[in-house]
Parts: structure tokens; sequence; C-alpha cells
């Protein structure tokens, strides 16, 4: 956390002072790390009835919100918190809004919710053992709570868009390809996607992005549902298949949604709230999208660093991420029968080798700087460690994967070429359509593919030990 400036101080005690019943003073505040479209701080404030501990969020900078095609800006999602809250959805109580005369840019300030975030810990935590059983039934009727508001009322519906599935996946698909980056798996899911598109449901208020690290969970239970920032009107059951997307479970296998609970609680809960049975194809339909749009997702932190202004080290290490959620993709698309391929020996007649001079610089990051630095600063030295980590396995096993690739390749494309611009024949068949989704030698080669990339970038990774033993 870093404290702000005297003028900001000023201004959010301005701001605070029109907004907040009894205020006295500002005592504290204090920006939280992370958040790269929000930023949120911690505020400590003296009242006559007695201290309030509130958040602050607001646009990056306070300059006018810079929203992507998803974004709702702080305005609208205020306005959003508001109606949830309303209707029994767990949410903070917004207690302010910024005016454009304070000069603090776009946002609100609501009450601080006090409990665990961080998803690793809701999975894992003692202190939440006993109530992890429920979280899945609580989930589904909270979803069904959120798709109860009526938008019209509440005025929703005059500021939030309305957006099909197949708008979902075509804007997705065009993010991926604006990256001019060959990754067949991408291409053949956007085609299956588009290809089984769900029965049409009357479209709801949908959170988007609702799942574990976004809720706020204590040994009672969640009590707060975070990041509104991308809700619009769309398919109720996307925040259902989102909350059972692979990615969110944390590494726990077995508890399909958020790494604490089975479809059928989550199901159970929706029903009972709601009175709607769910349709499991329907959920699994927006679970397969989930993964395909985080595996956009995760090439887009890589693109970030790219071409800026953020070129941490946790950017590009978050894009080889990518092939965590393709290989989910292929677990529930195209699973079979997947061997590994056995890596390269290391060379011992070089002193030193070039593995072992990266071998030694991932062990001072991981032992040495990792451990005498402050908690921003230790997380990044582990990333860059594991980065390093995965260069190594790239060294050992990438030459026989990609030579392997590009054998396939040829007999499926009949064609002789560079691997680069094998991947760019089959990328462009399947965006026009010229292969058939079902072909066996075309799904073969993916699952092979997607398999050997992961071997490389995350060999520890839930949906791999799945792929290997299907």
């Amino acid at each position: 956390m870093s404290e702000v400036s005297e003028d900001f101080r000023a201004a959010l005690s301005g701001a605070l002072a029109r907004e907040l019943p009894g205020f006295v003073a500002l005592e504290s505040c204090a920006r939280l790390s992370g958040g790269a479209s929000q930023e949120t701080y911690r505020l400590r404030v003296a009242c006559t009835h007695g201290p309030l501990q509130l958040a602050l969020r607001r646009t990056p900078g306070g300059a006018p919100p810079a929203l992507d095609a998803e974004q709702i800006g702080p305005g609208v999602e205020a306005m959003v918190v508001r109606a949830a809250r309303a209707a029994g959805v767990p949410v903070a109580e917004i207690v302010a809004e910024l005016a454009p005369e304070d000069g603090l840019g776009e946002g609100y300030v609501m009450a601080w919710l006090a409990g665990e975030a961080l998803g690793s810990r809701i999975v894992r935590s003692p202190a939440l053992a006993a109530v992890r059983p429920q979280l899945a039934h609580q989930c589904g009727r909270i979803l069904a709570r959120i798709h109860a508001i009526d938008v019209v009322s509440s005025g929703l519906d005059r500021v939030l868009k309305v957006v099909p599935p197949a708008a979902l996946v075509q804007q997705t698909w065009r993010q991926y390809q604006s990256f001019n980056t060959p990754q067949p798996l991408i291409d053949y899911t956007a085609q299956w996607l588009l290809a089984h598109l769900p029965p049409a449901l009357p479209p709801t208020l949908t959170h988007a992005d609702f799942r574990n690290g976004n809720l706020m969970v204590s040994p009672a239970g969640i009590v707060g549902v975070l990041d509104w920032e991308i809700t619009h009107l769309g398919d109720p059951m996307r925040d259902l298949g989102w909350l059972c997307t692979a990615s969110w479970r944390f590494g726990v296998a077995g508890l399909p949604v958020g790494g604490f609970g089975d479809y059928a609680a989550l199901f159970a809960g929706y029903t009972a709230e709601s009175g709607v049975v769910v349709d499991a194809a329907h959920v699994r339909y927006w679970e397969i999208f989930g993964s395909f749009w985080w595996a956009v997702g995760a090439l887009t932190m890589a693109d970030h660093w790219r071409h800026g202004p953020d070129r941490t080290v946790e950017r590009l290490a978050i894009g080889r991420r990518s092939s965590e959620c393709q290989i989910d993709c292929v677990n529930l698309l195209i699973p079979g029968r997947v061997t590994a391929l056995a890596p390269a020996p290391e060379p011992t007649d070089e002193l030193p080798a070039t593995h072992e001079l990266l071998h030694s610089v991932r062990d001072f990051l991981r032992d040495e700087v990792a451990a005498g630095t402050r908690e921003r600063q230790r997380f990044m030295a582990r990333v860059a460690a594991n980065s390093l980590d995965i260069v190594l396995r790239d060294a050992a096993l990438g030459p026989a994967a990609r030579s392997a690739e590009q054998a396939r390749l040829e007999a499926l494309l009949g064609t002789r070429d560079s691997l680069l611009a094998l991947r760019w024949q089959l990328v462009h068949g399947l965006r026009e359509g010229r292969f058939a989704l079902t072909d066996p030698a075309l799904t073969a080669h993916l699952r092979h593919t997607v398999t050997q990339q992961v071997l490389i970038d995350q060999p520890g990774y839930p949906g791999l030990q799945q792929a290997l033993g299907a």
C-alpha cells in the first residue's frame, strides 16, 4: 500500500464531506496494489457516529475512463451495484460518488468488506474449511438473484448493452486475430462455439466475471461479489459456466465449481432461488467459452507487454498460460490418447553449459532475491524464476515437439514448408471453414500439439494430467 498526496487527500475529503453524513475527517488513505482497469484505495474516516473503513474505486489516474469493448465504467458500475444490493446480492454499500468538480475522475466510495478474496486461499484456507462445501449452493442462489434484477425499473436497460452469444465469440476471436499469432486450437474452438450456439434465452443482467477470485468469503459464507466492470445484458448461463471454468479452480481437481463445489450443488442453489431448472449442456457451452475467452485473455497480457506501457515480467508469464486454457478446451471438446515426448538429454561437455547458466540465475531469483525483497518484488522474482523454468523445459522438449508438430502438419495439409508457414495454413483453413471439426487427423494434431506445449509451459497444470490420463 502507498499513501496519497496531500492534494488528493484534500479533494477526497471535500467529496466525503459533501456525500457522507456525519463526516469529520479523512484519517488515512492508501492505494492498494493491483488493479489495471480500476484503482482501489483503503480509507479510514472519522464520523460523528464513529470510525468507518471504506474503499474508493476510481479510474486510473483520475483520467476519463478508457473503456474497452466490455467495460462499463465506474458510474454505470455504481448503478449496477446499487441494483444488486437492492435485490439481496451481497455487495458493499455505496456511500458516495465522485463528482466532476472533485477533480478525482470517475469513481465511488463503498463500505469496506472483511473476508478472503484470493481464490487460492479460498480453496485451501483451514479457516474456511467448514463453509467451503456450502459455497457452490450459495453461488447458485446469488446468481439467480442477479439474473432476476429488473433492468427496466432500475434503469440499467438504458446504460448496458445486450451482447448475444455469437457476438461474444466473434468479438473474442477478432481480438485474438489482431495479435497476428497462429494458435490453431483457438481458431478451432471459435468455429466450434459458433457452430453450437446455445438456445436463446431472454437476456438478463449478467455479471460476466462471477468466479472464485471475485468473491469475498468469510467463515459465514459469501459476503461480497466484486468487480462488476464488464457487466452487460446477456445469456444468464454464461455466469454459471464462467464460475465452472477450469482456470478458476486454482489447482483443485474434482471440484469444478470454483475449486470448492460440484455442479449439482450450484444448479440446486440456482433452482431453489429462481425455480429455473438448469440445462447442464447449456452451462457446459459457457464453460468451453470461458477457457476460449481466457486463452485469448492470456495472449492479451503478452501483447500488452510487447506494445506497452506495462512491461512487467508478469505480463509475459501470464501470456504463456494461454496453453493451459487451450488444453482445457481440448479436454472438453476433443479428448483422446496423448503420449508425452521425452526430454532431450542435457549436454555435459560444455562447462558451464547454457542450461546450467539458466539454472543458476533461476535459483538466484528464487532463493536469494525472493527471500530478501518486499512482497511485490518477491512475487515478481518468483515469476521470473518460473519463466526461466519454461525456457529450460523448452530447450529440453521443444525441438522434438516442434519436429513432431511439423510432421503432423505436413501429413494433414499435404505440403511441405516451414513450421510457422504450416501453422498459418492450418489457421487460415480453420477460419475459412475448410476443415471438418470432427476430422480425426485434425483433432489428433491439435490435441498433441497443445499437450506438448503445456508440458513446456506448465507441467503441473491439472488439465495436463487429465489429458495425459485420457
